[in-house]
């Protein structure tokens, strides 16, 4: 049961929600205290399992018939009963891991930190929760799985006290919301035929494959033309987004009957995670240490 745990909470993926609440925190604050160990692990583990776990949970029957599901991009147990008793699990083990982590970081920061932290969780559960359904409400669910990863990072800034209209922060997380929306909707090109089929909506069902490659290909590049702004060597970062663009123009004349083949260009966006992740650190090092 602990390991269905784990696979539902996508370990590959924990550094992405993680690593921008940390960052943001140390650039802000530079401090490691409470805040930034509670708040980092809060985001590693029990946030992950929150947002992948109950979508396993709420798109069980789409994921049955999802043919990449099962692996690394989402877990997907066959055995009907065994997967009710995972699915209980799940939830139980969401409100046994968030809640305490909840209550302490509300305790920890101001009433606007608190608003913040509140919208970010919620955004999280109205992405797969019944009734809310994000994830089927067509461009709203590409801005709200933006915000599951820039949504950490507008948390820290928050936390910290740190104005998100100033200079040098709001290039940075407005990108960050677009690279994400790119991200989110191009990762829904490669399930068009089978979101059809299950009858459930998304950005890519409703303008189709072409279009959502080229609208994710734009958000990219609108990313990096933001970071243009940024003074040296944070401009350095502008470069980083358009490796995503190149990546995904590849698909450039994507057909809806040939969506599945937008599968190798998703994994490789999961790879190309780490490198630009790599780059982004030696980034926020010399800012850190005042080298340029």
């Amino acid at each position: 049961m602990i390991g269905a745990l784990v696979r539902a909470s996508r370990p590959i993926s924990w550094i992405n929600t993680a690593y921008p609440f940390a960052a943001g925190y140390l650039m802000a604050t530079h401090e490691v205290d409470a805040v930034l160990v509670v708040g980092t692990l809060f985001f590693l583990v029990p946030y992950n399992l929150l947002m992948y776990g109950i979508n396993d949970v709420f798109d069980y029957e789409s994921d049955l018939a999802n043919p990449r599901k099962g692996g690394v991009e989402g877990d997907v147990v066959r055995d009907r009963a065994q997967a009710g008793r995972i699915h209980r699990a799940i939830l139980i083990a969401c409100a046994v891991t968030v809640m305490p982590f909840m209550a302490w970081l509300l305790a920890a920061g101001d009433g606007w930190a608190a608003v913040t932290l509140l919208l970010v969780v919620f955004g999280v559960v109205a992405y797969s929760a019944p009734v809310l359904r994000f994830k089927e409400r067509p461009f709203l669910d590409s801005l709200t799985s933006a915000l599951h990863f820039a949504g950490p990072l507008l948390y820290a800034l928050v936390l910290a006290d740190v104005p998100l209209t100033a200079d040098g922060v709001w290039p940075v997380w407005t990108a960050f919301v677009l690279w994400g929306m790119a991200s989110h909707a191009f990762g829904a090109v490669q399930d068009v035929r089978a979101d059809r089929a299950g009858g459930i909506g998304s950005v890519a069902t409703v303008i189709g494959a072409r279009a959502t490659v080229r609208v994710a290909v734009g958000l990219y590049v609108a990313a990096s033309a933001l970071l243009l702004v940024l003074s040296w060597p944070g401009i350095l970062a502008a470069a980083l987004p358009l490796a995503y663009a190149a990546s995904t123009a590849r698909f450039w004349s994507i057909t809806d009957a040939t969506c599945e083949e937008a599968n190798r260009g998703w994994r490789t966006f999961l790879w190309l995670n780490q490198p630009v992740g790599f780059l982004v650190t030696v980034l926020l090092i010399v800012e850190w240490n005042g080298w340029a």
